[in-house]
């Protein structure tokens, strides 16, 4: 037994293992029973003490397991269905940095003890809450007693953008929802003095203090304790837009720089003083240093999942160091996976895992062998260059999108921002609160720094081809796009290594099945209680409504609408109708406006846009690549709001659609007599969300649909869509499909139509909601 086991070996071979098994489970649409991830752990531990190749396979199974009991585990921590919009009396501390906005304050609350019409249940972890009116000043560390409105984390699936589901999984979060304004809402107990999320608020604000309100206030508050509630969204453009995101972020290559700078601090102090290392070798002592520091950095950032890896990651290396141990760079890369993966299995679902473990790969593959050197001048353009092609394939499936001024603003922002701005707005954040005037100095010193950056990036980002965005491409594109990347940077003497480039070409100009002629796409994203369609015809787009904006400030459009277009390869709208001028229809118009600023927009209700708009006017009629389009105002004779709304009828060879926002049953009556002849099959967009008051039975009688698609909020509080509308329907058996329950859907009208696509079918995964 002796030479047939050992302790575990790791290798970064047994590191892809484990990173495999892990993958596998995260391509499931659900979850097998719990007792396979036991069993299965239960085969991987004496597997990886073998001394065999029976080894590779324990560590598939290592990483399988662990990441099958993470799952279970977040599954069973989540808020179940059955409870939704419930009221919860919650107790807990407030975690991280409160977001006081003028209509609200958002804030994470980690759960300590709940209950549920006075019993209590079983419901721990973190929430993320929004305290709407009359809400106090909160501070982080404090324990409260909250009356609570909650529901599970369920999100929006669309064809672009954030999965939030996905996301609440990866932090943890158990339940969301809003604070009710009731007397059992109290504090219990203010914040101890160890609270160091406390130190970071008190950090933020006294910088906001110092630099005033503003872009320098709000990055240098991001740089020094990781606050970006401050970070406004045409701030964020820039920054998308030049790539250099990944630095106003507490980034691992800030704590590394961080953990670099504390053992450049110990290299001195023992050269300084010779005689401590004739007890402890002077390299041993540089790892505590470095650590401390980069731990340091990590509390003053908050300690976010990112944060705690990069730190993670650090620490291995550096243990390894202390041990004595010979760890060349790609077996602590190795020991740095397995850790992640060891201490948090779900790592693998975030993008910064991908980006950081791809990042440093590349950067050793790239890095000149020891005793051959280069200018920096010459070295640093050519990392960043190769840097930027090498992870092109990941950033675009990751992110879909790229910036084509990224290196040039990198080599630029990388040296000032790591190397000077962040040290001195650090210096100032440990001096700020003891000596005011001194740190107040440094952030006037750091202020001018970045702002002159900020200028030149402001330039660069205005340029016309800074950022592309990139259509989804299938999964085979991406493994293509990263072989052919792995080809031309192979070293000089490969022949034909430019055309590996050629095989990033499905990746970045997907083919698009486009329709036929007198044929066109319909997609219902899924916003929500809102609306927003796109129709799209061979070479032509037009978008119905734009979806919502909350007071908040959270908009549908920006989050969900334009990442969906950019998604399905739309650069330009032809068209952009809004319906009329409620929140729920009109309030991401701006956005879409600036998304596309040469897009001619109309409405029922052009005067409430707060964008240059024309009014609906009837019977206007043109046609696009064999497809009729028609205006219908029907609600010409109301005054304000749902019955204003500009109806919309599209008909083909192979179909016709009607579009009539929230127009009611008072006026769809007279909207029967104004309809043109509409090629069956017909689909209908179900009006105000499919309320009581809308599709009447007349409208029903005449067009004689086959499909009505519903956009609606899932468990929305009007009961849409109300049961008097599906029994209308099913009386005479139309098919009623809702975004609430299925996220966007698609439908063909084409020669060859087929079954209207679910989103959620589409993007099914064990953490959906259901």
């Amino acid at each position: 037994m002796g030479r047939r086991f050992g302790w575990p070996q790791i290798t970064v071979t047994h590191a892809l293992a484990m990173l495999g098994g892990g993958l596998l489970v995260h391509l499931l649409g659900s979850l097998p029973p719990v007792w396979c991830g036991s069993v299965a752990m239960l085969l991987a531990l004496p597997l990886i003490c073998h001394r065999s190749h029976a080894r590779l396979p324990g560590w598939f199974l290592l990483g399988l397991a662990l990441n099958l009991l993470h799952a279970q585990a977040a599954l069973d921590a989540r808020l179940p269905a059955a409870w939704h919009g419930e009221d919860f009396d919650i107790v807990g501390r407030i975690r991280g940095l409160p977001d006081a906005m003028p209509e609200s304050t958002r804030f994470e609350f980690e759960i300590e003890s709940a209950s549920l019409h006075g019993r209590v249940v079983n419901l721990r972890g973190l929430a993320r809450l929004n305290w709407y009116e009359r809400a106090p000043v909160l501070q982080p560390c404090t324990r409260w007693q909250l009356r609570a409105r909650l529901r599970p984390p369920r999100g929006l699936v669309n064809p672009g953008g954030y999965d939030s589901e996905r996301g609440a999984i990866q932090h943890g979060v158990v339940a969301v929802g809003y604070v009710r304004n009731a007397p059992d809402s109290r504090l219990i107990a203010s914040a101890d003095a160890l609270c160091i999320d406390g130190w970071r608020s008190a950090i933020s604000h006294a910088i906001a203090e110092r630099i005033g309100p503003g872009t320098a206030s709000s990055l240098l508050r991001a740089l020094a304790v990781g606050d970006q509630h401050a970070i406004s969204e045409d701030n964020w453009q820039v920054l998308r837009a030049t790539g250099i995101g990944h630095l106003i972020a507490i980034s691992g290559l800030h704590v590394g720089m961080l953990a670099a700078l504390g053992a450049l601090i110990a290299r001195r102090l023992w050269k300084w003083f010779p005689k401590l290392t004739l007890r402890v070798p002077g390299p041993i002592l540089e790892a505590p240093m470095a650590l401390a520091f980069a731990l340091g950095y990590g509390l003053l950032a908050g300690m976010g999942v990112p944060t705690i890896r990069t730190v993670l990651m650090i620490a291995v290396v550096l243990v390894a160091r202390l041990s004595r141990r010979a760890v060349s760079v790609s077996h602590g890369l190795a020991l740095a996976a397995v850790s992640i993966m060891l201490f948090d299995p779900l790592a693998v679902l975030a993008a910064g895992f991908w980006l950081s473990f791809a990042g440093v790969a590349i950067l050793l593959t790239l890095t000149q062998p020891a005793g051959v050197r280069r200018a920096a001048w010459r070295e640093l353009p050519r990392l960043q260059l190769v840097l930027s092609l090498a992870l092109l394939p990941l950033t675009v499936w990751l992110f879909g999108q790229g910036s084509l001024v990224g290196p040039l603003a990198n080599l630029m922002a990388v040296p000032l921002v790591s190397f000077v701005v962040v040290p001195i707005t650090l210096c100032a954040s440990l001096l700020i609160l003891p000596f005011p005037l001194v740190g107040g100095l440094l952030l006037d010193w750091a202020s001018v720094l970045l702002m002159a950056l900020w200028k030149l990036m402001q330039v660069m980002a205005a340029l016309p081809a800074a950022q592309h965005y990139f259509a989804q491409a299938p999964i085979w594109a991406f493994v293509l796009a990263t072989l052919g990347v792995a080809w031309a940077l192979l070293p000089r003497g490969v022949p034909a290594r430019g055309l590996g480039l050629c095989l990033l070409l499905p990746l970045l100009v997907p083919h698009r099945t486009q329709a036929e002629h007198g044929g066109f796409g319909v997609w219902m994203f899924d916003v929500g209680q809102g609306l927003s369609v796109l129709v799209r015809t061979g070479g032509h787009c037009l978008l119905y409504d734009a979806g919502p904006r909350y007071p908040s400030g959270y908009d549908l459009a920006e989050t969900v609408v334009i990442p969906s277009l950019h998604a399905l390869g739309v650069d330009r709208l032809d068209r952009l109708v809004i319906s009329h001028g409620d929140g729920d229809h009109a309030g991401g118009t701006q956005a879409v406006h600036r998304a596309f600023p040469d897009t001619p927009i109309e409405s029922g209700e052009p005067e409430r846009l707060g964008v240059p708009a024309t009014a609906c006017r009837s019977g206007t009629r043109w046609q696009w690549d064999g497809v009729d389009f028609q205006i219908l105002a029907a609600g010409g004779g109301a005054s304000r709001g749902n019955d204003r709304s500009c109806v919309l009828a599209v008909s083909g060879r192979f179909g016709s659609l009607l579009l009539s926002g929230d127009l009611t049953t008072r006026e769809d009556r007279s909207l029967v007599d104004q309809l043109p002849a509409l090629a069956q099959p017909l689909i209908l967009g179900v009006a105000h969300h499919g309320s009581r008051n809308a599709s009447s039975e007349a409208l029903l009688d005449a067009l004689r649909p086959r499909l009505g698609l519903v956009s609606a909020g899932f468990r929305n509080q009007f009961g849409h869509p109300h049961p008097e509308l599906v029994e209308r329907f099913r009386e005479r058996s139309i098919e009623l499909i809702n975004t609430a329950d299925n996220g966007y859907l698609h439908v063909e009208l084409g020669e060859n139509p087929g079954l209207p696509e679910r989103g959620r079918d589409l993007r099914s995964a064990w953490w959906r909601v259901h």
